[in-house]
């Protein structure tokens, strides 16, 4: 498949791996109403993704689950080949193209969790959150509550603090830049319905990457998975589960594991029609045949039900 970039009138088209299915994949991405960072209209994706200064918006079209056609949108077309590149690499990483789903499908297809998801939402990807500042801030301002609230807080944050790109009469947001955010006290926060704590974590978290103490590029150096899970829990506001969570859906760890998630344990007890949650231990026993795949599977029992 490749990296293969085919240029038609501006547009580019991304080839897609066999095991895709443009259908599941939107079925996610329309999971809430009130998402912030792009729409879905007529099976179409729109979004902004900026590169460095620039600031591209796009529209996402799947053709036959052979394809992504990708158009950029009020004149926003990136004027050098590295950036369209680097949208190109962008919407790779965001549905996770390069990673060949054939050994999770054969180990799903005989798992007794697995097997009803994997059939159900077969071609869906893990979807990431390329960008770590997005991931580290989605992943605590998630905690201890509903996900309904979590996109709500989400949607305060974006609309308060991120730049927006118009077009067509709406507003297509970008997430706030951990520069901005570092500048700022919990005080500033205060008007969205977070946590003093929380917005402490995340102005905390700024100023470490405005520091340059953390990066996504330094946590990717390190490559070992224990460690890079160790560096995160560091992090003042980040636990297990959030450093997990970031480990799955931005730093694409495969092991990553939130085992103390509560939409995980939820689904297994639904599909294991269990009177009550399943202990971490019978979690761990389940997981065994798991092993490499975690995130995946993870993933997939969260969409039973969410």
């Amino acid at each position: 498949m490749g990296e293969e970039i085919h240029e038609v009138n501006k547009d580019i088209v991304i080839p897609l791996p066999a095991e895709f299915d443009m259908k599941a994949n939107l079925g996610y991405l329309q999971r809430s109403n009130n998402e912030c960072m792009y729409e879905v209209d007529n099976d179409i994706i729109r979004r902004v993704i900026a590169i460095g200064e620039t600031q591209t918006l796009v529209q996402i079209e799947g053709i036959d689950n052979k394809l992504l056609k990708v158009h950029f949108l009020g004149g926003t077309q990136p004027s050098t080949p590295w950036q369209r590149a680097e949208v190109v690499h962008y919407i790779r990483e965001w549905f996770d193209l390069d990673n060949d789903l054939t050994p999770f499908y054969e180990m799903g297809k005989a798992d007794p969790l697995l097997k009803m998801p994997v059939k159900e939402f077969y071609g869906l990807r893990v979807i990431g959150i390329p960008d770590l500042f997005e991931a580290l801030c989605w992943g605590v301002l998630g905690q201890q509550i509903n996900l309904g609230f979590a996109y709500t807080l989400k949607k305060q944050f974006v609309e308060k603090f991120g730049d927006s790109i118009e077009w067509n009469g709406k507003k297509y947001w970008i997430f706030p830049s951990y520069e901005k955010i570092a500048q700022l006290t919990p005080n500033d926060l205060a008007d969205i319905k977070m946590t003093a704590k929380k917005s402490e974590y995340i102005i905390g978290i700024a100023q470490l990457m405005a520091s340059g103490e953390l990066s996504k590029q330094k946590l990717m150096e390190v490559c070992n998975f224990k460690e890079v899970e160790k560096s995160l829990i560091k992090i003042r506001g980040i636990g297990p589960w959030t450093a997990n969570y970031v480990l799955m859906r931005c730093l694409r760890f495969p092991t990553a594991f939130p085992i103390d998630d509560v939409g995980l344990i939820n689904a297994i007890k639904t599909l294991l029609n269990m009177d009550r949650k399943p202990t971490k231990e019978e979690i761990h026993t389940l997981s065994i045949p798991w092993a490499n795949w975690e995130s995946y599977a993870t993933f997939y029992l969260w969409r039973v039900l969410y």
